[in-house]
């Protein structure tokens, strides 16, 4: 048997379309083993968000062919999609929207030893010979005006379900290159989503993540809304009688008004849990970064959020030393991370990329800086995060069940209740039908852990 090793770089979408192209990998035949052993076929799922990821896409691709240098390497995702021109050790590049191809791809490359593909890199563009790719699918991604539709797969953990339900962002922040790689929003018809869904459901998923570059923005293009989507949904899994829940990935500003958060609320399925991007608690970062609210916009989702939810989960991800973030500035951001009382945060550093506005601005901080606003915002968002889990003991919760772990000899689990809070579970509670654990939540030292209900 064939063996085929994936490696994801970026965010969660480019996760969903790296599980699955593993289930396209998987249905031809192949046997998936880790990335750092020999395989026949690599792929590797490439970042360009910031010029580090463009550096790590590089160097996963090296790292494949050293690993066996007779074997198939292929590159995809936004950093080809964005460097198409440049030299790669890649055999195969295949940009976004072009990820389903890929079993077409490596068989082509198996029957001629060069590219069948429909479209090539810009006229310009011209890799050294020595190291140029022998197959190439790329297009001009900002003339799509339709969704790829993969088939939804689920995550490493085999517990969860990913669905990409949008593709694209029109935001232009001046920190970012993403609409230049992803193109304009694009979402997948309703009844489509409906359908997979269905049949997800026929296989007892317990959770499914609808995903998307601006997940906020979907049905922007068809006329239709993400409240209408999740409606539509909510009614199909109620009727299913399946515990199945949906839970949203990562929102952006503007659109959920109150009225629609009131009426999410209502949604028996739904999670409650926002994954809100902030970015900066300073509404002049804000400005400079491109944002299209402020923290006054900002603070009222929150509150409304919390208004029609019970102790709805609120994260969040913060950059950390934008160019000319003052000491001021970065002041009002944690007085603002405070205020709000996240539950969870991702906080980074800023890191250049190349080719947006935010490159070339003046009063670029040091790394040091930068890393040290990291430790200072972590400590503060860690803390809220403790205070928020607290008022939550004693609960009760539903925990999908992830991955094993041992604990002081004893077999553990894993799992993510509602609000995506992580949880140990006993070996017992964890093998349950439907792959749903039910519990009281408690803590137990530095953990917390899901107790049966006394």
């Amino acid at each position: 048997m064939k063996t085929a090793a994936l490696h994801n770089l970026g965010c969660k979408v480019n996760s969903f379309e790296t599980e699955a192209m593993r289930e396209l990998l998987v249905n031809a035949g192949y046997e998936i083993v880790d990335f750092h052993e020999k395989a026949d076929v690599y792929v590797i799922n490439t970042c360009t968000v910031t010029n580090i990821a463009d550096r790590k896409s590089r160097q996963m691709i090296s790292r494949a062919r050293s690993l066996n240098p007779d074997a198939v390497v292929v590159a995809a995702g936004c950093y080809v999609q964005n460097e198409a021109h440049k030299p790669t050790e890649a055999d195969i590049l295949i940009g976004n929207d072009e990820k389903g191809r890929l079993i077409e791809a490596i068989e082509g490359l198996h029957k001629t030893g060069q590219s069948e593909a429909e479209a090539k890199p810009k006229a310009e563009a011209k890799p050294k010979a020595e190291a140029k790719p022998k197959a190439t699918y790329i297009h001009d991604i900002i003339k799509d005006k339709s969704c790829e539709s993969l088939v939804a797969a689920t995550s490493g953990s085999r517990s969860r379900t990913f669905l990409k339900i949008e593709d694209g962002c029109d935001m232009y922040c001046t920190y970012c290159i993403i609409p230049f790689v992803r193109g304009r929003v694009r979402s997948v018809p309703e009844e489509e989503v409906e359908k997979t869904v269905r049949s997800l459901l026929q296989k007892d998923c317990p959770e499914i993540v609808l995903n998307g570059i601006l997940l906020s923005a979907y049905g922007k293009d068809l006329k239709t809304d993400l409240l209408s989507l999740l409606t539509r949904l909510d009614d199909v899994m109620k009727k299913s009688g399946k515990n199945t829940r949906i839970r949203l990935g990562s929102m952006e500003m503007g659109y959920l008004t109150e009225d629609i958060i009131r009426k999410m609320a209502q949604l028996k399925t739904l999670c409650p849990h926002f994954h809100l991007s902030l970015q900066s608690g300073s509404d002049t970062v804000l400005k400079r970064m491109g944002r299209r609210y402020d923290t006054n916009d900002y603070k009222k989702t929150v509150e409304a959020i919390r208004k029609y939810f019970y102790k709805p989960s609120v994260t969040t991800d913060i950059i950390c030393g934008f160019p000319g973030e003052s000491e001021e500035e970065f002041e009002e951001t944690l007085e603002f991370a405070k205020q709000i009382a996240f539950s969870g945060a991702h906080i980074f550093p800023y890191s250049r990329r190349e080719g947006t506005k935010a490159d070339k601005f003046p009063d670029q901080l040091t790394q040091a800086v930068k890393k040290e606003r990291v430790r200072i915002l972590n400590k503060v968002c860690q803390k809220t995060k403790e205070e928020y889990e607290a008022s939550l003991l004693g609960e009760a919760c539903r925990a999908v069940v992830e991955e094993e772990k041992t604990a002081g000899g004893c077999i553990l689990y894993t799992g993510r209740t509602e609000r995506y809070l992580e949880v140990l579970i006993e070996k017992e509670k964890a093998q349950t039908e439907g792959g749903v654990a039910q519990g009281i939540l408690a803590r137990d030292g530095e953990n917390l852990i899901l107790k049966q209900k006394s």
